[in-house]
């Protein structure tokens, strides 16, 4: 399988939401795709839990067959719609690819 993992620390306050509000409409959308986007094999939307200064605020594992799946994905419009949201409420993002 071939994994893409996304991580990202949220702006306090943006789009009128919290940043605890504005994390839980990114999971909830981000939860939703493998329902609609037929090659993401699996969606895992974490929370960090110990809030250090130096934790990314939330985590996304995705799973596709190949990274061209992972390619077809991130042009699909219906992660366009959440990644478009996502850059508008977070400072900062890295992200790894990887086989396993």
């Amino acid at each position: 399988m071939f994994k893409h993992i996304v991580m990202w620390k949220f702006k306090e306050f943006a789009e009128g939401k919290t940043k605890e509000e504005n994390m839980d409409w990114v999971k909830s959308h981000l939860e939703a795709l493998p329902a609609i986007i037929p090659c993401l094999k699996s969606v895992k939307v974490i929370k960090d839990v110990t809030r250090s200064p130096r934790s990314f605020d939330m985590m996304l594992i995705t799973e596709f067959e190949t990274p061209e799946d992972l390619q077809t994905y991130l042009v699909h419009p219906d992660h366009k719609e959440v990644s478009s949201y996502v850059a508008l409420v977070k400072e900062a993002r890295g992200s790894v690819d990887y086989f396993e």
